[in-house]
């Protein structure tokens, strides 16, 4: 352990003195203070080409340009939320959805709500001012109207009119039983 102490101590006296030396080698003529520099004169200045595009124009340019998949998506769904907090007030809006959530079936609330999204969307492309952002409503108003639809509910099948049984009997003179039963195969399509 002592000789370490005397190795780190012998260190520390070697890089003093190589400071110390160096310190000694520099000559004292050098001159440390900056030279000064000339004022800059209006003429020496850079010309503007004169094909440059103003200020406005290159701003006007960047808002136009793609900045990415995400970002326009992330700018076209700020611009909803501005015009739907815009209409959001609107009377036959608010009516369309009071009516909507006050639905008793869930095809009625559906079909409310088809209605409520139609009176939203065309107020909203009427606000809207770029092409871009009225194309993305559109496919906004079409996701939202999607959603409504039930692809998996099988449609129910709307009931032919039949003749009556005393119609029936008096053509076919068949009794009144035979032609109330149903079919096996009208069994085997109703939902059990």
């Amino acid at each position: 352990m002592r000789r370490k102490l005397l190795c780190g101590a012998t260190f520390i006296g070697v890089a003093a003195c190589v400071v110390v030396f160096a310190q000694e080698l520099a000559q004292p003529t050098v001159n440390l203070t900056p030279k000064a520099r000339p004022p800059a004169s209006p003429s020496v200045l850079p010309a503007v080409p004169a094909d440059l595009p103003e200020l406005s124009q290159l701003d006007e340019a960047f808002k136009q340009s793609s900045l990415g998949k995400k970002a326009d998506e992330f700018r076209l769904h700020a611009e909803w939320r501005r015009l739907r907090n815009q209409i959001a007030n609107a009377p036959d809006v608010v009516a369309a959805k009071k009516a909507a959530q006050a639905a008793r079936t869930d095809l009625e609330k559906r079909d409310l709500l088809r209605r409520y999204y139609a009176i939203c969307y065309e107020h909203m492309q009427a606000l809207a001012r770029e092409p871009d952002v009225k194309a993305g409503l559109d496919d906004m108003k079409k996701q939202h109207l999607r959603k409504l639809d039930q692809p998996r509910v099988r449609p129910s099948v709307t009931p032919t009119p039949t003749a009556t049984p005393s119609d029936e009997n008096a053509e076919s003179g068949a009794s009144p039983s035979a032609t109330a039963s149903p079919s096996a195969e009208e069994d085997s399509e109703t939902p059990g």
